[in-house]
C-alpha cells in the first residue's frame, strides 16, 4: 500500500483542494488555455473515489492517467480547430479582384464617403485613388479592402467576373403606342 504520510481520511480533501487549485490557476493565470483543466477534472474524480474509500493507488492512477488522457483528448480536439485555417476567399478579402458596378458616383476627394459599389450582390462604400470621379454605372475592379470600404479602379472594357453583378435595370412600364 502507498504511504505518503497522509491520513487516508484526508485524501478526499487533498484531491478536492488540488482540483480547486488547478481550476483557479487555469482560469486566472493561464487564461483558459486548458493546460491544467484536465488535471483539475481528474483531481475531482480522484476526490470522489477517495470519498468512497477506493485504494489510494487507484486514486493516483485516475489523477495521473485520467488527467493525461483528458489532456490528450483536449489537445487533439484543439488541434482539429487550429488546423482549420481560414480558406482563401473568406471575409471581405474575397472581394479583391472582383468586378463590380458603381451605384453612386465615387469622387476622388470623397470626404463624405458617399461612393457606392455593388459587387457580389452586396453594396459597399467605395473610394478611389484616382484624381477623377468614377461615374455611376461604371464597371470597376476592387483592388483592396480597408474596413468597410473597398478601393476601386475602373475595369478594363469588357472586364467581367464570375461574381460581378450588373446594376439593376429600371423597371419598364407598359409599352406606349
Amino acid at each position: 500500500m502507498l504511504d505518503l504520510g497522509i491520513d487516508l481520511n484526508a485524501w478526499p480533501w487533498v484531491w478536492l483542494a488540488i482540483g480547486v487549485f488547478f481550476a483557479i490557476i487555469e482560469l486566472t493565470v493561464l487564461a483558459g488555455t486548458f493546460v491544467l483543466l484536465p488535471f483539475a477534472v481528474s483531481a475531482f474524480a480522484a476526490s470522489l473515489l477517495a470519498f468512497y474509500d477506493v485504494a489510494i493507488e487507484i486514486q493516483w492512477g485516475v489523477f495521473v492517467f485520467g488527467g493525461g488522457a483528458l489532456f490528450w483528448v483536449m489537445y487533439r480536439w484543439a488541434r482539429k480547430f487550429a488546423d482549420n485555417q481560414m480558406e482563401p476567399g473568406v471575409g471581405a478579402e474575397r472581394l479583391v479582384g472582383l468586378v463590380g458596378v458603381v451605384t453612386t458616383t465615387i469622387e476622388p476627394d470623397d470626404h463624405n464617403r458617399r461612393g457606392r459599389v455593388t459587387v457580389d450582390s452586396e453594396v459597399w462604400g467605395a473610394l478611389t485613388e484616382h484624381d477623377r470621379p468614377i461615374p455611376e454605372g461604371t464597371r470597376v475592379r476592387i483592388t483592396s479592402v480597408m474596413g468597410t470600404r473597398v478601393f476601386v479602379v475602373p475595369a478594363a472594357p469588357g472586364a467581367s467576373s464570375a461574381n460581378s453583378v450588373d446594376p439593376p435595370s429600371p423597371p419598364s412600364g407598359p409599352p406606349t403606342r
